[in-house]
């Protein structure tokens, strides 16, 4: 089922949680844990975050050498595992950034073929690796022109013209969306001009950008209604498990955390920290499905037990 359609039929308050594929190499019995930890929470569905190449330097004996690699592969075979596994209808990221649109085209129909009918489609952020494109490929700028490639397969046409009994795809697009703006624009005003762009190429939902005062997001879908915005918008929450996120969810987020959050997690000591973000998310959701929000997404990476807490606290399931 696609997304639209799980939020149009719901009946009860939706929770959706956000994964992140093992490092390379890895062992997936910790995705498997996880996996089993949250289903019992009956999500409607489960993204699964996608990773371009990235750029990394060795000091070796002959000097600084650069490696180019993906650090996280995995994002179709885990969707794979979860579509046909557990039954909940699999989000799979698909980036602009790092990818030609023939290998977007490619996984795309590779998703297909799974029966996989939901993606989310983002520009991605720098690596530090610009892909060299090979003469006769191109590449997606935006998101926006990510999500117009895949609106040209919903209906019939690829990138290679003339294909015999080449059927539509029938993906539901999401796209992200920033409260507090992306980093990268000017205002809060440019960012949400640039979001309505990727609802007009075809764009059906939106999901935040974490954020940490309720306020950020009734104000952003405020503004986003103003503009001419009526998709849904799921707002995105991350619980705060240790001290040390306070300073790397705000470096490589570009969010803020309110004072009063910042203050208790340092007054705290350390294994009490998990509790004070689950309690301060609690009251998050509690104030948001009070507001009647679409549905409230999680990014839980690999870690389960904020969760399992938070849904003992709130009592939903």
């Amino acid at each position: 089922m696609k997304v639209i359609e799980h939020i149009q039929n719901a009946t009860e308050p939706l929770i959706s949680f956000e994964l992140i594929p093992p490092k390379r190499g890895g062992d997936i019995k910790s995705l498997l844990g996880v996996l089993d930890e949250i289903v019992k929470y009956n999500p409607p569905f489960i993204d699964i975050t996608s990773h371009s190449a990235e750029v990394f330097y060795d000091e070796t004996s002959q000097g600084i050498k650069k490696r180019i690699k993906r650090k996280r592969p995995g994002t179709l075979g885990i969707c794979a595992l979860i579509q046909n596994k557990y039954n909940i209808d699999a989000v799979p990221h698909i980036l602009a950034k790092g990818f030609t649109r023939e290998e977007t085209e490619d996984f795309m129909i590779e998703l297909s073929y799974l029966g996989i009918e939901n993606v989310l489609a983002i520009r991605g952020d720098d690596s530090g690796y610009d892909k060299p494109i090979p003469e006769g490929r191109s590449k997606n700028k935006s998101a926006a022109d990510l999500v117009r490639q895949i609106v040209d397969m919903n209906k019939g046409k690829y990138l290679e013209e003339g294909l015999l009994d080449a059927r539509p795809s029938n993906f539901c697009i999401g796209v992200g969306g920033y409260p507090e703006k992306h980093f990268e624009a000017p205002n809060l005003k440019t960012d949400i001009s640039h979001t309505k762009d990727k609802i007009e190429a075809g764009a059906e939902y939106i999901v935040t950008q974490m954020f940490y005062d309720n306020k950020n997001y009734f104000d952003y879908l405020e503004k986003c209604r103003a503009a001419g915005i009526q998709v849904p918008i799921i707002p995105g929450l991350k619980i705060i498990t240790n001290k040390s996120q306070l300073i790397s969810i705000p470096k490589n987020f570009f969010i803020n955390i309110p004072d009063q959050l910042v203050d208790e997690i340092y007054a705290a000591k350390p294994e009490h920290v998990m509790s004070i973000g689950v309690e301060w998310a609690a009251k998050q959701v509690e104030e948001l499905l009070n507001h009647n929000v679409p549905s409230v997404h999680f990014y839980i990476m690999l870690n389960s037990r904020p969760i399992t807490m938070l849904m003992d606290r709130l009592k939903l399931f």
